[in-house]
């Protein structure tokens, strides 16, 4: 039987500005444990397409790997699509287009020398609405009715030590400046 991840690091791009608040309300209403994940955001690196990062890299060669990433990629306008289930699942998410910059700064963390266990799904980036409650009909159907149509911008790159225990730990932010 193979171990089963119990930490390790997670690169993630906050969601920020109007958009980002409005997704934060929406989490608390119908989910509020998915809160305890922090600020609404996109994980690039601990879950699809790359699984978390070994928890004993040192932060001096995280920010060796990762900041030359940061420094020549340009902030991101992403477009969210239309709320749906991830996979089969009770889990709501706002779906991205896994295509274009976005994939490519995820291909560039996932290359970058820094040793990671194996991912448990493709890479489907999204923003995920709600995560640990099964909601009853009438909410499913007002979360999946819901449009965040406005444009986002990813600008930066935050690394979090994250533990078995539900305790996180922020290790370094990079400002997406290419």
């Amino acid at each position: 039987m193979a171990n089963r991840v119990k930490s390790g690091i997670f690169v993630i791009a906050p969601i920020g500005g109007d958009v980002g608040a409005r997704i934060a309300e929406v989490q608390a209403t119908y989910d509020p444990r998915v809160t305890r994940l922090g600020p609404p955001h996109i994980t690039l690196a601990g879950s699809s397409g790359m699984g978390p990062i070994a928890a004993d890299h040192t932060v001096d060669e995280l920010r060796a790997q990762l900041a030359p990433i940061a420094e020549t990629t340009a902030p991101i306008t992403l477009h969210f699509g239309r709320p749906t289930r991830f996979m089969q699942t009770e889990i709501v998410v706002l779906p991205l287009d896994p295509h274009g910059p976005l994939r490519t700064l995820h291909e560039r963390i996932k290359t970058s020398g820094l040793r990671a266990a194996p991912p448990r799904f493709y890479y489907t980036p999204h923003v995920t609405l709600s995560l640990y409650r099964e909601q009853p009909p009438a909410a499913l159907k007002e979360l999946l009715a819901l449009r965040f149509d406005e444009p986002v911008v990813v600008d930066e790159l935050e690394v979090h030590l994250t533990r078995d225990t539900g305790e996180t730990r922020h290790l370094v932010t990079l400002p997406l400046s290419g």
